[in-house]
């Protein structure tokens, strides 16, 4: 159900640009000419603004004169590689030059790469006060500005607007030329190919069947596969080695060009730079700009021809193939998911289908443990002990005022505690126990794969760039001990402060979390007091039971409030520690939110396993918390409310989140469609009158990411570590034991049986006096090295399968080394230093490089002794 309805918002929402997603057109080389009439152009459709527009216009441009990079290379030098702007230049240089040169096919004019989208309210020009007018002005000065600065750094803006009404909604289409391309591509280090590959998709599972020669319903053929190849870094000087660089209009692909654009957008100032006034990110939330997306890759329904057309955009193979609930029963194919929305979505996507897959085995054994339960509710010497009891057993109050009752009145909840609290539970534990550290071993294989494949594997290797928002926040630049260029700094002594300040504010969420455990603990025991007084035989019988479940609702309530809020507080925070790549950011960010969700949702499963019903005290001697008894577990055992517990916190989650996932897109794409379209209606636009691209994607709803798709995945895997309670709390009981019932009931002190005039029955290992007896003692003895043992156990099998499986299959080792390889010898700067005694080396046979290319030996031991 995720994976379609996640798919589906991804292919209707324009998706984050950071992911890569979505294609989006090539741009020709422009020659200086057409770029100026363009300008000429780009300003007269912006149309003139007043006076008072313009005066501060001029003093913006007046304090701030410089503009986004030059991408001549020896201002880049002057610069570096971290810089944001240089002085006003003709973009393209040498670079671009040499990018002109090196490819022969030139690209065609397409729509856009990029849309930046703002909306202009005509009636508010005469409505608004003099502050707001202000504003307005401001925001109009930084958006031309921004604009303007775009220009100058080699992109083609152009800027169509639509007049719904009162409301103006302006669109500016960004597109990049080849020479900016070349110099971002190199700039930012992508990786590009050398050699093109079959392509290596595999599946165990379909390996597995077609070796056992079974027909494998889950494979479909999908259209239009993608290739693969050898790649690796992009330099400018060696296009010609590069497969495709003769070709502009197909050698980037559109994830490589949004990267570019977003970088470019990231980057560009609207304003004094050292006022923060930078980047796109700055302008979307200040207001400034509505929405920046790329375009969609067309419509996604299918044509008239059917899902058979021989020329399906590839927006339109994921909506068939991919995007549709009829497809649940299909392997994902996820070279087009990576291609269309970048690899940070394909992986998620990956991890998705791997889970899944991995979640059967424990469903199988699952399940068997559970029918073994069901066998052992009408065999189980204890249960049919307590249920045979009658009138034997008389049992004390659960409560000051509450009544006595008769121990057989709990048998139904006994029954179906024993579905779960049987010694297969112990087996499951372990089981599970091992299976989540299989699963993320051969995740770990399985990622390392498609890193591979999907030129992500030296990710973390190379030198990581500053993040845009750090770069426009920091303080002062410094040298990198790497590069030995100037960038962007931030002291790492106040970065350790920041960080210990945002602890403490862990610290005191965590507190919050706590207190919110002890409110419901309250919240139970006064529930089940009241509900025991309430005269209801049948609700008296139930009290702790109703209790226990509205309590676990109330819990989820409070989690779901605390997360939301958390969440944004840990964002605040951690981009308030200033840290300098986007990966330190995110892992920072997320080690936050686990530490306090972990804490959030498991706080009270915990408490029920380890601590419920310790510290209730015994007849005429009860304990008390703020005043109210503290609360025991019920007839049946704790463990049958942990698992409702787990089941209300998971399950009712689980409801919640995808509700959201399929509802709130809905209602917002709805709303935003109503809101334009009403709009066009009242401008007097016919309804069935065609809409541009860029106008039909405003009306999709943003995505927002896939960080709470990641967190809400890792949380169903800490799912597994609540079966170390459950086994742990199967240990609290004695093993088909005759006399079960007697044995584990306590009889009341002489004390309180005086004041009550009759004897009566409560569950703990005690003596008459009240104190514990020797069997509590071996019981706690045996819990504790239970946990000790279990743990190691566990833990040891773990590090030994980590061991066993390697982290990466050998045969992408070898692809690595090969592409590593290949790369060394398409890039060398002097090939005639790796020859054999002045003799050209011959091309390996089936190799698919540029002419160009020269291989090499690697001169022997010999040789390099001389």
């Amino acid at each position: 159900m995720r994976v379609a309805a996640t798919a589906w918002a991804g292919l209707q929402g324009p998706p984050l640009p950071t992911l890569c997603p979505i294609v989006v057109p090539e741009l020709y080389c422009q020659d200086q000419a057409h770029a100026e009439r363009w300008a000429m152009t780009s300003e007269a459709s912006s149309g003139s603004h007043c006076a008072r527009s313009r005066m501060l216009r001029r003093r913006a441009q007046e304090e701030d004169s410089t503009v986004l990079i030059d991408v001549s290379p020896t201002e880049a030098e002057k610069r570096g590689p971290y810089g944001s702007t240089a002085h006003t230049s003709e973009p393209g240089g040498q670079q671009a030059a040499a990018c002109r040169a090196g490819a022969g096919s030139p690209a065609k004019p397409r729509i856009a790469d990029f849309v930046l989208v703002w909306e202009e309210d005509l009636k508010l020009d005469w409505q608004q006060n003099s502050a707001s007018r202000d504003r307005t002005d401001t925001h109009r000065i930084w958006r031309e500005t921004f604009l303007d600065n775009l220009r100058a750094a080699g992109l083609r803006v152009d800027q169509p607007a639509v007049q719904d009404g009162n409301t103006t909604v302006r669109y500016a289409l960004l597109s990049a030329s080849w020479a900016v391309l070349c110099y971002y591509a190199e700039d930012l280090r992508l990786k590009l190919p050398l050699q093109e590959l079959p392509n290596q998709a595999s599946n165990w599972s379909a390996e597995l069947l077609a070796w056992l020669g079974i027909p494998n319903v889950l494979l479909e053929v999908v259209p239009d596969v993608p290739p693969e190849y050898y790649s690796c870094q992009f330099r400018v000087n060696k296009l010609p080695r590069f497969l495709g660089s003769d070709n502009q209009d197909t050698f980037f692909t559109s994830t490589k060009r949004h990267q570019i654009l977003f970088e470019i957008l990231a980057k560009t100032p609207y304003g004094h730079e050292k006022k923060n006034l930078l980047g796109i990110h700055q302008l979307l939330a200040e207001g400034v700009l509505s929405a920046a997306f790329p375009l969609h890759d067309g419509p996604f329904k299918t044509p008239p021809e059917g899902p058979q057309a021989p020329h399906l955009n590839q927006r339109q193979v994921l909506f068939q193939h991919w995007a549709r609930w009829g497809k649940w029963n299909k392997y994902q194919p996820l070279d087009h998911v990576r291609r269309y929305f970048g690899e940070k979505v394909a992986l998620y996507f990956a991890w998705l289908g791997f889970y899944t897959g991995w979640l059967l085995p424990a469903a199988v054994v699952g399940t068997l443990v559970f029918l073994v339960g069901c066998f052992l509710v009408f065999s189980d010497i204890p249960t049919q002990e307590l249920c045979g009891s009658k009138d034997s057993f008389e049992m004390c109050p659960l409560c000051l005022d509450c009544p006595f009752w008769l121990l057989s009145s709990a048998c139904a909840l006994a029954q179906a505690g024993r579905l779960f609290d049987h010694g297969g539970t112990v087996f499951f534990s372990l089981f599970m126990a091992l299976w989540a550290v299989l699963l993320l071993e051969y995740w770990k294989r399985k990622s390392a794969t498609l890193a591979y494949r999907w030129d992500c594997s030296d990710y973390e290797d190379i030198e990581e760039r500053p993040r845009p928002q750090f770069a426009a926040s920091a303080p002062t630049t410094a040298p990198n001990p790497i590069t030995g260029e100037d960038e962007p700094y931030f002291p790492e002594r106040s970065r350790a402060r920041r960080m210990l300040a945002g602890s403490v504010v862990i610290v005191m969420m965590v507190a919050v979390v706590v207190m919110c455990l002890v409110s419901i603990i309250l919240y139970r025991a006064i529930m089940a007091i009241v509900v025991s007084r309430s005269g209801n035989t049948l609700l008296a019988a139930w009290a702790s039971r109703i209790a226990s479940l509205t309590g676990s609702v109330v819990n989820l309530i409070f989690i779901l409030i605390l997360s939301k809020i958390y969440v944004s507080l840990a964002h605040v925070l951690t981009r308030w520690e200033m840290h300098r790549t986007q990966t330190k950011f995110e892992d920072a960010f997320t080690l936050k939110v686990f530490i306090f969700q972990f804490v959030n949702f498991y706080s009270s499963p915990i408490y029920i396993a380890f601590f419920k019903g310790r510290f209730v005290g015994y007849p005429g001697n009860y304990h008390t918390l703020f005043g109210v008894r503290n609360e025991e577990c019920a007839a049946g055992g704790c463990l049958i409310e942990l698992a409702q517990e787990l089941l209300v916190i998971m399950v009712g989650k689980q409801v919640i989140n995808n509700m959201q996932e399929v509802l709130i897109p809905k209602l917002k794409g709805w709303w935003q469609k109503f809101r334009l379209r009403s709009k066009k209606t009242k401008a007097g636009a016919s309804p069935g009158a065609s809409q541009r691209p860029w106008e039909a994607d405003y009306e999709l709803v943003p995505c927002e990411g896939l960080f709470d798709e990641y967190l809400e995945m890792a949380f169903l895997l800490a799912f597994s570590s609540d079966f170390l309670p459950r086994a742990y709390y199967r240990w609290t009981r004695a093993h088909d034991l005759r006399g079960f019932v007697n044995f584990t009931l306590a009889r009341s002190p002489p004390s309180f049986a005086a004041a009550h005039n009759r004897t009566c029955r409560y569950r703990a290992f005690r003596g008459d006096d009240g104190h514990y007896s020797q069997t509590y003692w071996n019981l706690l003895a045996i819990r504790l090295a239970f946990v000790i043992v279990f743990e190691h156990v566990v833990f040891s099998i773990g590090r030994l399968l980590d061991l066993l499986v390697p982290d990466m299959p050998e045969s992408v080792e070898i692809k690595v080394k090969r592409e590593y390889y290949l790369a060394k010898q398409a890039l060398a700067e002097n090939e005639a230093l790796f020859g054999t005694n002045g003799a050209k080396d011959e091309q390996p046979q089936g190799s698919e490089l540029s002419p160009h290319w020269t291989p090499f030996r690697v001169p022997k031991a010999s040789q390099l002794r001389q």
